[in-house]
Parts: structure tokens; sequence; C-alpha cells
């Protein structure tokens, strides 16, 4: 891989991590593109992390009052929307990990992101109509493990994991603020899941690059760092537009990506 794909693809992780369009889905759409068959675990968990920090830079004041009070409502619904993440990572895993390499779900998933999109909206407004959003003081544990479980499905390259929270708190008719910090609050704990379920992969990646036929080393810190820099304008424009806009627009994008995508996985075959 060469820098300029790993800067391409990093920036790409950074916006599409926090927009509702499925960062995965265009980081195998384009390594597709760019025709990258290398060994990529390592360089793919170090642009998580890259976005793990913009959420950090952004939401410091949140994290920290998190942490100066670790037993409060908010720890145990972050914890409660977590846990189907994990299960469906240690039961539905070498599935997942196959449909990264194909892409063969692809078109699909972004057809059912912008379906969740179209809901959560619909329903959200309903909400808004009869005054009844809640505050993020009357969030229960059932409003988590909705939102926990569209995460879990979110596993799946294509479906967006900021757009399947958010969407799946507005659908409970949670504040849009607080919907939109909870999902990226939420994205902490699956981003360092994903690097310690892929521990073992990033070995091999290493040896892989030591062997020199893997990603390099320039390669993986221009894209770490660009998905840092790029993610943390995307929190922040992220925040502002859940507040002041829908998200039928990010609809109509995924609509028409996942239709092209179909067309070629099924008809012309440029990429797929």
């Amino acid at each position: 891989m060469s820098i300029f794909n790993a800067i391409v693809l990093g920036v790409i992780q950074g916006l599409t991590e926090f927009l509702p369009v499925s960062s995965s889905g265009h980081l195998v759409l384009l390594q597709k593109i760019f025709g990258i068959s290398e060994p990529a675990m390592f360089f793919d968990t170090m642009v998580h992390m890259g976005t793990l920090l913009a959420v950090f830079v952004v939401l410091w004041r949140d994290i920290w009052a998190i942490l100066r009070r670790l037993i409060q409502p908010l720890t145990g619904l972050l914890i409660l929307a977590t846990i189907p993440t994990v299960i469906a990572a240690l039961v539905f895993g070498e599935i997942i990990e196959h449909a990264f390499e194909s892409g063969q779900f692809l078109g699909f998933s972004f057809l059912a992101t912008t379906a969740l999109l179209i809901t959560a909206e619909l329903l959200s407004k309903r909400g808004l109509a009869d005054k009844s959003l809640k505050k993020a003081e009357e969030v229960n544990w059932l409003d988590a493990l909705v939102i926990g479980i569209l995460q879990a499905i979110a596993i799946i390259p294509g479906i967006s994991r900021s757009g399947a929270t958010i969407s799946g708190a507005l659908s409970r008719k949670l504040d849009r603020d607080f919907a939109a910090r909870f999902s990226f609050l939420l994205s902490i704990p699956a981003i360092l899941g994903a690097v310690v379920f892929q521990l073992k992969d990033m070995v091999k990646d290493n040896a892989a690059v030591e062997a020199g036929s893997g990603v390099g080393a320039g390669a993986i810190i221009a894209g770490t760092v660009s998905a840092a820099v790029v993610g943390f304008f995307a929190v922040r424009f992220m925040l502002i537009i859940i507040k002041k806009r829908s998200l039928f627009g990010f609809a109509i994008y995924t609509a028409v990506l996942g239709t092209l995508v179909l067309v070629d996985q099924f008809v012309t075959h440029f990429v797929f």
C-alpha cells in the first residue's frame, strides 16, 4: 500500500466513522477499487485508533465526567449497550471477517443503513411532534439495549455503526444531542474491543510487514494521522448536524452508493 493510498483510506475512515454512512463499508470498497490485497489488519486497527483519539479530544469533558464518577447510570448504560457487540463478535467473528474480505454483502448493507436512517428520522419527528423526547436522565436500560443490538448488527461492513446507534437512539425518542454524544461515547469500547479482538491477526500482519509483504510503517503512520485529524472535524460536524438537520441526506447517499455497488456486483463487475 502506498502512502497516498493510506492517506486516502485514513481520510475516508476519519470521515465515515462518525458520519452515518459506514466507515467499514467505504474501506472495503476503496480497497477493492485500489486493488489492495496486502495483509492490512494492523493498518485497519491503527486508523480506528486515530478516530478514537478524535473522540477523546472532542468529548473530553463527557469522558472526564464519567471517569470522575465511574459508578453512575451512564456508565451502566454504555456497558449494557456494548454487550451485544461483544457477543456478536465472538459468535460471528469468522463470518464477519469473510464479509470484509469479499465485500459480497456491501450493496445490501448500504441499503440497510438507508432504511435505518429513514426509519429513525420518521420516529424521531413523531416524538418531537408529541413532545415525548427523552432527556439524558430519562434514558433507561431498554433504550441502551436497543442501541446496543443495532451496534452489534453494524459489525457487518456497509452498515454504519454511528448510523445504527444514532438511529437506535432516535427511534427510542432520545434527545438528538444526547443521541449523538451517546453514539460517539459508545464508539470508545467498540473500537477498543475491536483492537483486542484483532490482536492475533495484528501479530500475523506485523510478521508480514517484516517480511516485506504487508503495509509499511510509513503508510500506517500516514493513515492513522489523517484518520485522527479528519475524525476530529467529523465528530464536531455531526454534533452540529444531528441537532439542526435531518439524516435524510445521508440516507440518499447510502441509497445511491448501495445501488451502484449492487449494479457492479451483479452486472458491470468493474470492481467486484
